[in-house]
């Protein structure tokens, strides 16, 4: 049974001019992306089968990342249905130099594991073993 942990990835993604807006601020439409492959990458690696992206809950742009800076996301499932995996992604803006983060953005992404079929296929139990664990599930089930 996939723990909690063994799914968490965390993805990093520098800003260059040519993900900016005329703001020089990465767009939006970057930021959904790195979060739905790093979101992806946890699910598929819960499921152990190819996931496909079914919701996007609540995508909130908290402020600005410059050209220049790091996005770091970071992902992991921490709750499951018969065939879905509800997936928790932040992502932060880092400074390159020094490693300071701020919270940029946050969301709740659904999958649904597919089979060789190319339809649903049910997944495993989710095991929460650790405190930290734990921890950043009942931060998601917060938020």
């Amino acid at each position: 049974m996939p723990t909690l942990m063994e799914t968490r990835v965390e993805n990093r993604q520098f800003v260059y001019p040519q993900h900016a807006n005329n703001r020089d601020t990465v767009h939006g439409g970057h930021v959904m992306r790195w979060m739905d492959e790093g979101g992806a990458m946890a699910a598929i690696r819960f499921a152990g089968v190819p996931c496909v992206t079914a919701s996007v809950n609540g995508l909130d742009f908290r402020r600005p990342v410059p050209v220049g800076d790091i996005l770091v996301v970071e992902a992991f499932v921490y709750d499951t249905g018969r065939t879905s995996m509800t997936v928790r992604l932040r992502a932060d803006r880092e400074k390159p130099r020094t490693g300071e983060r701020e919270r940029t953005t946050e969301s709740d992404f659904v999958f649904v594991a597919v089979g060789e079929d190319g339809k649903p296929t049910p997944v495993p139990d989710l095991e929460v073993e650790s405190d930290r664990g734990r921890e950043l599930r009942a931060e998601a089930r917060e938020e």
